[in-house]
């Protein structure tokens, strides 16, 4: 519900300006408001209206009206959609909107307007948002309601904090302890009203000027006694005369149907107050009545009401509930027994009580401790805290939103029995109702005349005055204003009829009957003959009403039970009061002029001096003057005499002068003070005690008037003197129409009217009631707003009934609208137009409050008492909340409170309230509800134990069929309650909140069961998991998406971790035990592929099967927290890990048994492949990257381990056909050495045959193998084993064909001079057989067949990629090799000496100074050296030959490392080694030195290099060797210098360690090869030997 603010500010008219004097109607959802009447075509009203707005699809009407003398014409309307409004909180500058002249109309509704008009209006409308609270202030009302609702029944405060200083309210039979009640003081639970009994508000604005419409009784003022309450703490106080006062504690009493009561907050409103009624008028205090005032003397007074002492009464229909036993056992307290405080009991004898024995105990305990607290009230303090008090003699709060934790106490019905219902149905028409009317049959009595009398002859009837232009030919003076008719002639209006004169603008102001006036001026004249005509056109009058309308009266005697004979009788007598007029009617009046509020500036001093002059007939009295002040008080009293009830009081104030032009002016005029404002009173619709606020009205439209002024009024009417004031008579028909038409002839349900218009919450009762009621109040000055509230007040008592909500909201919506708008002419608030209410502030405010509790008690049961089955009582619901929402716009825009509490968070927490208790009941009957709703009826089957049906530890039935029942509640919020109570979309959204309130308290109690569940663990894991799926489930379904729970990880996983986990450890067994039996049943068969297509057994399908479907679990928990759901996949990734290596680990271990197989290898590699795709294919339905690290590592590491697997098998399975792969290549190469003669252009040709027919038997094998093998294998296997074949195939080629090993003496030679060589195994491999060298024709056969193989591992792209064969090191190596074939043994060398630069000690250790005599400053650094040798070597180049030279000086060895039992002959072998050295000397040694160890030889050698090659070609190798002399010499050491590292110094000094062995590459090897084969060539063999001398690890030692 929105709130709608207008505001008119002007127009724009087109015509002359004398045409119009206009004012403005606003229309929207029945309420309708009218602006002042402003002459001129530009009129400016800027007024303010305000209306609730709960239908956005209707439109706002805005109609322009011109007032005229007997009818008012419309200017132009327009109409505004409520869709087109805008939301703002600040008030614009408006648009100006065309009228136009006609309306469009659809359904009897309003759609749009036609014919536009010249005429414009500015209008600023806007939607303000009516809730808007503080923040601080919405947290501490959000913090008192939690602090109330986590109250427990246990909660137990001190005694003193609960013990008052005023009485206690008494305990209403309908709380009982069966029906765990909660009260709580009204300060805690709801909206406390700010109420007092302090004097009348300052002035009050009305849309009816003449009418009294803000009098209300003024009882005699009275002093609190402390002891005329004493005994209304704990008796029942009975008068059989009037048994209807109930009190605001009663009222509120009776709760909804078995699980929450209205005692609410008005539990601490009695005894509140201390002015004006103070406690005993609070404790007194009824919805329909004013409460009773004792008079000062002690006597009591009745005033149409009953005294019952002063004290609270069991309301009349709950003692007519109660057996007449129970009746007489309830005392009745008098004033000689009212000092006496004893506890009065229900007799314990009598027929049974017609409620349960426990409420009565309840009674008791209760009272008692009252009793108690009675004693110590008087030492607390004023203010002390009420509360609810147990029996057990402790105070327990209760809140009135808080329920009992239902799970330790009885269970309860959701749907109470019914005769709870029927119960709370006749407390709530008991407590709310208090008409005190019905039984006061003195007040009925008098008010049954007074309506016949009003009915007769009524207002409406009245004949008009038969105005004519009349010349006054004396002075004569208006009767309405007093004012001179000015003029020669025609000075003013005569009536033909009756003779009143009047100016012409004051003939509509007079209202009085034309035909009475007649009669009462005549019979007073004695005009019989005229008279007698008059009195006859009125009988005639009255005849014709009594024989057109029979069923008015007849209504009225059926009301008042009055029989028809004296019915008769009374009819008469009221017909002979009517046609005597006032003749015989005459009234004693006093008047007190107390004071005045806000009055015009009229001196030049900007101030005023006001008196008031009093009028009644043609008696006059003026006050004294105050000067100089715009708020003056008066405080006069004068008393008149009034013989005619058609007479007025008028009341005006004056501004006094006394000035020269004044003085003039008095001369002049009978009137010479300026006018500040009068009030005209009807004295007909005068009677008891007033003290009333009157707005100053203006005289003409040119008078400046404002302000009010406040009169206390006393009226004695001959024979009415201790007459009810009128209000109370109007009081007295609404009800006991209301009381006929409802209890009596509707059987206790309301009859609605049917009507329809702006003005249709104005209509109370059907056609005849509502005669009855419009014409009583326009006879006796009820105003509209009261007959208003006194029927909400009525229809308080019947607010439960169908249809009766919406009608009181659409009630309070105008009451609201009527306070809350306020007009231009004075500046009067909302609140003190309200305060000046006849019905009465604290009244009408207690009466919303009491209802405000009674609503929230009963949305808080909304599933008892709005039944979704029942479409009526859903739109009852809805009504209700609208009702609700209206009372807090009368808080918020009348009472003018700050922050009353909002009405979406009153209706979310009475829906919480309700979800609270709905859960708490489904939870402790489970079983029950679950087997009523959703299981068939089984007769044979056997009830369960009491304690099985809830929660067990021995298994987990309980819980799937609670979420059933929570599934079916929140449905029902959702598709029944949820479009009902929409009224707050943006805050209130009942599916939802049901959802979360359900959820919550859910998951405490699934976390506390599943906790205790851990403990033992005496289900199986599968229904752990089971349960699992439900929960998630029900949040993912209801809980989700609700705003509290967006982007927050729930904790449900949490409570399942342990129990998944238990069922992950349990899967990995069964994961084991599935794959062993599959490889079992796989091998079985014989390791068949699964399909034409699929190349893999079926071993891996059904391993990856069970593994997708454990995981499919897991994926379906849709784990919302990453922890939980990393703990998961972590587990998980260990059983994959664990299943797949295992089947590996068997796959390998069976592989070599297998290898002769001709298809099983293949399948068995295509499984290992296939494990890797689809744990790969896991993998990403796992998450991939946003997987857990440690679980994404075991799986990538797993991944790794499976290729290596693969690679493994694959390597196995290619080494299998190394044997015959071997064949072939014999039989290649035995084929190429057949190949003889020149290569030239002319055999290119032939050559190719050859490679052809030379790769013969390599290709016949190689085409059966791989024709299998793109067959059964998977492209990626298949090229695993391609690149497997490829590498043997690439080896044995080099191994066998292009460089094999030799068995001449060179090649053993070379053996025996290596054999302690490790590096040079590969050369022994190629040494077995004959030496075979390859000839240029044979290199090129090698060249064509390599790109024919190669061609062949392509395969036209199926098979190797070009790149990796080009790459792979296998084919690098051989063609190497076979280049090298092409090369001479110089070359060879070059190659040899320019790529092996680590030869000795890996290069290292070698220091170099510039001569011999400086030694080095470190050592060499190596490990282990054998010894070292120093040489000064010295590079020449000649300037013009650029020949080049080295001479080197061996100077000495030191530090040899030698073991020898002979002689030790050390001696130096240099050799200088490099390209185009054959004719040139290559090695020079040194003499030896006799058991030497580090000998010193200084021998110089020269050594000619040539000028082909430079110094970066050639090294010099040294070698130290043990001269022997029969036998070869052995070696000690050798060290190679290279003489690229001396090239830039020229001369230097070489400190070289000496090592075991030379080392080389691969390139250093395959030159060796190639150089080992040339027999015929001494620089090769020579180099052989060189290289492959070494240290024998036998000699030496």
């Amino acid at each position: 519900m929105s709130l709608l603010c207008v505001r008119v500010k002007k127009a724009k008219l087109q015509g002359p300006p004398d045409k119009f004097n206009t004012y403005v109607t606003l229309k929207v959802q029945n309420v309708k408001s009218t602006t002042i009447t402003v002459r001129g075509d530009q009129p400016c009203w800027e007024q303010d209206f305000m209306f609730e707005i709960n239908r956005l699809d209707l439109g706002l009407i805005v109609e322009v009206w011109n007032k005229g003398l007997i009818w008012d014409t419309m200017v132009g309307t327009t109409w505004i959609p409520l869709k087109s409004v805008q939301q703002s909180e600040e008030e614009g500058s408006g648009d100006w909107i065309f009228l136009d002249a006609e309306v469009l109309m659809k359904a009897d509704e309003i759609y749009g307007t036609k014919n536009p008009t010249p005429h414009r209006v500015l209008l600023d409308t806007r939607f303000e948002l009516p809730f808007d609270i503080p923040d601080d202030e919405a947290q501490y009302w959000t913090g008192k309601l939690e602090r109330i609702n986590t109250m427990r029944i246990d909660d137990e405060y001190p005694l003193q904090d609960d013990v008052q200083s005023r009485p206690l309210p008494f305990a209403a039979s309908q709380c009982s302890l069966d029906d765990q009640d909660s009260a709580v003081d009204d300060r805690d639970s709801d909206y406390r009203s700010e109420t007092s009994n302090s004097l009348p508000p300052r002035y009050h604005t009305t849309a009816q000027p003449n009418s009294s419409m803000h009098q209300y009784p003024m009882g005699p003022r009275q002093q609190h006694h402390p002891d005329s309450c004493t005994d209304s703490v704990h008796s029942f106080d009975l008068d059989y005369r009037d048994q209807r006062g109930n009190s605001p504690v009663e009222s509120s009493r009776f709760g909804s149907s078995g699980n929450l009561s209205q005692a609410s907050s008005q539990l601490s409103e009695t005894g509140q107050e201390s002015t004006g009624g103070s406690e005993l008028e609070e404790s007194f205090h009824s919805y329909h009545s004013t409460g009773f005032h004792p008079s000062s003397n002690g006597q009591h007074r009745t005033n149409g009401h009953l005294s019952i002492n002063g004290h609270s009464t069991v309301g009349e229909q709950e003692i007519n509930r109660l057996s007449p036993e129970v009746g007489r056992g309830l005392k009745i307290d008098t004033p000689a027994e009212r000092g006496s405080s004893k506890l009065q009991r229900f007799h314990d004898d009598g027929p049974p009580l017609p409620f349960s024995p426990s409420r009565v105990r309840w009674l008791k305990a209760i009272n008692k401790v009252r009793v108690q607290l009675r004693e110590v009230r008087d030492e607390e303090e004023p203010n002390a805290r009420q509360a609810w008090v147990k029996p057990g003699g402790g105070s327990g709060l209760y809140g009135i939103d808080s329920m009992p934790d239902l799970r330790k106490k009885k269970p309860i019905p959701l749907v109470s029995d019914v005769s709870l219902v029927q119960a709370r149905k006749a407390g709530i028409a008991s407590a709310m109702a208090a008409r005190s009317s019905i039984k006061d049959e003195e007040l009925k009595n008098h008010v049954y005349k007074k309506t016949l009398q009003a009915l007769i002859y009524p207002i409406s009837c009245t004949t008009p005055h038969n105005f004519e232009v009349w010349t006054a030919t004396t002075p004569t003076y208006c009767y309405e204003c007093e004012g001179l008719l000015w003029g020669i002639a025609r000075q003013g209006m005569r009536c033909s009829e009756c003779g009143v004169k009047c100016h012409e603008k004051c003939q509509e102001l007079l209202n009085a009957d034309c035909l009475q006036r007649a009669a009462e001026k005549s019979s007073k004249h004695g005009a019989e003959d005229r008279t007698q005509n008059i009195i006859m056109a009125m009988k005639d009058r009255m005849k014709i009403r009594e024989r057109n309308k029979p069923e008015i009266f007849e209504l009225i005697r059926e009301v008042y039970v009055i029989s028809k004979a004296i019915h008769a009788q009374q009819m008469k007598t009221i017909k002979q009061s009517v046609l005597d007029g006032t003749s015989k009617w005459s009234a004693k009046i006093t008047i007190t002029v107390v004071c005045a509020q806000g009055l015009q500036a009229k001196d030049k001093t900007g101030s005023s001096d006001p008196y008031v002059t009093v009028q009644v007939g043609k008696t006059k009295k003026r006050t004294k003057t105050i000067y100089g002040n715009l708020n003056p008080v008066w405080d006069e009293k004068y008393h008149f005499e009034c013989h005619n009830s058609s007479d007025r009081i008028k009341v005006r104030v004056w501004d006094e002068d006394d000035d020269i032009k004044s003085r003039v002016k008095q001369r002049l005029k009978r009137e010479s003070d300026d006018f500040l404002g009068q009030s005209i009173i009807e004295v007909r619709t005068l009677s008891g005690e007033m003290d009333v606020w009157y707005n100053l009205e203006k005289r003409t439209d040119k008078s400046a008037v404002s302000g009010a002024i406040r009169l206390q009024i006393n009226v004695e009417i001959k024979g009415e003197e201790k007459v009810a004031p009128y209000h109370v008579q109007y009081t007295c028909l609404h009800e006991n129409l209301f009381h006929h038409s409802t209890d009596v002839l509707g059987q206790g349900v309301v009859k609605i009217p049917e009507a329809r218009g702006d003005d249709a919450w104005k209509v109370y009762f059907d056609d005849v009631a509502q005669e009855i009621v419009d014409e009583f109040a326009m006879r006796y000055g009820i105003e509209s707003i009261y007959q208003a509230m006194t029927h909400f007040a009525c229809l308080s008592s019947k607010y439960m009934c169908p249809g009766v909500p919406a009608v009181m909201s659409t009630l309070l919506a105008n009451i609201n609208a009527f306070y809350a708008h306020t007009t231009a002419s004075t500046n009067v608030s909302a609140s003190d137009r309200f305060a000046a209410s006849n019905f009465g502030k604290e009244r009408f405010v207690k009466l919303l409050d009491q209802l405000h509790n009674s609503l929230r008690i009963d949305l808080s049961t909304y599933r008892n008492h709005f039944p979704a089955s029942s479409k009526d009582r859903l739109q009852d619901l809805k009504s209700t909340v609208d009702l609700l929402t209206s009372i807090t716009f009368f808080r918020m825009k009348v009472q003018e409170l700050q922050s009353p509490p909002r009405a979406s968070q009153v209706v979310r927490d009475c829906v919480k309230a309700c979800l609270n208790s709905t859960y708490d009941y489904i939870f402790n009957n489970c079983h029950e509800l679950y087997s009523r709703q959703y299981q068939p009826v089984d007769t044979n089957k056997e009830e369960l134990p009491l304690e099985e049906q809830g929660p067990s530890i021995k298994n987990l039935d309980f819980w799937p069929k609670l979420i059933m029942l929570i599934v079916s509640i929140i449905e029902e919020d959702r598709n029944s309650y949820t479009p009902v109570l929409n009224q707050f979309p943006q805050e209130l959204n009942v599916g939802k909140v049901s959802a979360e309130v359900m959820w919550t308290m859910f998951a405490q109690d699934m976390k506390y069961g599943m906790e205790e569940h851990e403990k033992h663990r005496l289900c199986k894991s599968t229904d752990y998991m089971n349960l699992h799926f439900k929960v998630k489930w029900l949040y993912n379904e209801y809980v989700k998406e609700l705003p509290n729970f967006t982007g927050v990880v729930p904790d449900y996983p949490s409570w399942f971790v342990q129990f998944v986990l238990q069922w992950l450890d349990e899967n990995e067994d069964v994961s084991m035990e599935f794959m062993h039996g599959a490889l079992e049943r796989d091998k079985k068969d014989g390791f068949q592929q699964t399909s034409e297509h699929a190349l893999f057994s079926c071993s891996v399908v059904d391993i990856f099967t069970q593994l997708n479907q454990s995981f499919e679990i897991i994926r379906k928990l849709d784990c919302p927290d990453p922890n939980v759901l990393a703990q998961y996949s972590r587990r998980f990734s260990k059983t994959i890990a664990k299943v797949l290596l295992q089947y590996s680990a068997i796959l390998t271990k069976s592989f070599p048994s297998y290898i002769d197989k001709e298809k099983i290898p293949c399948v068995l590699l295509n499984n290992v492949q296939q494990l890797r795709i689809q744990l790969e294919r896991m993998f990403e339905s796992m998450g991939a990257k946003q997987m857990d690290s440690e679980a994404s590592d075991i799986l990538n590491d797993l991944q790794v381990k499976l290729n290596n697997v693969l690679d493994e098998l694959s390597s196995t399975f290619g080494n299998s056909f190394q044997s015959r792969i071997n064949e072939c290549m014999r039989q290649m190469a035995s084929l190429l050495y057949q190949i003889k003669g020149p290569l030239n252009a002319n055999n290119k040709i032939q050559v190719e045959a050859d490679s052809d027919n030379m790769l013969r038997p390599l290709m016949d094998f190689l085409d059966g193998r791989l024709t299998l093998f793109a067959t059964v294998c998977e492209k990626t296997v298949l090229k695993r084993v391609l690149k497997e074949l490829w590498r043997i195939v690439m080896s044995s080629l080099e191994k066998t064909i292009v460089l094999p090993q030799g068995s001449d003496t060179f090649g053993a030679q070379i053996l025996s001079a290596a054999k302690e060589l490790g590096q040079l195994s590969k050369l022994k491999d190629h040494m077995a057989g004959e030496a075979k060298s390859l000839s240029p024709r044979q290199c090129a056969v090698m060249d064509v067949a390599l790109d024919t193989i190669k061609q062949y591992f392509h395969a036209g792209g199926n098979g190797l990629k070009k790149a990796f064969l080009e790459k792979s090191p296998e084919l690098s190596s051989l063609r190497h090799a076979l280049s090298l074939y092409t090369q001479t043994t110089d070359t060879l060398i070059k190659t040899f000496v320019t790529t092996q630069h680590a030869q000795v000690h890996n290069g290292k250790g070698i220091r170099l100074t510039p001569n011999d005599k400086i030694q080095p400053s470190r050592g060499s650094g190596v490990d282990k050296p054998i010894g070292e040798v120093s040489v000064q070597i010295e590079l020449h180049t000649h300037p013009k030959s650029g020949e080049r030279k080295v001479t080197a000086r061996v100077i000495g060895a030191s530090d040899l490392k030698w073991q020898t039992s002979g002689m030790f002959r050390p001696f130096v072998e240099i050799t200088m080694i490099g390209p185009h050295l054959s004719d040139k000397k290559r090695k020079f040694q040194t003499k030896s030195k006799n058991n030497a160890w580090s000998p010193k030889f200084n021998e110089t050698f020269h050594f000619v290099l040539g000028n082909q090659d430079g110094f970066e070609c050639y090294e010099l190798q040294v070698c130290v060797k043990d001269y022997c002399f029969g036998r070869a010499d052995r070696v000690v050491g050798l060290a190679v210098i290279q003489l690229r590292e001396i090239t830039a110094k020229g001369n230097c000094a070489c400190w070289c360690p000496l090592g075991q062995r030379i080392y080389m590459d691969d390139t250093g090897l395959t030159a060796m090869r190639i150089l080992s084969q040339r027999s015929n060539d001494d620089v090769a063999k020579e180099f052989v030997k060189l290289k492959s001398e070494t240290r024998s690890a036998e000699e030496g030692r």
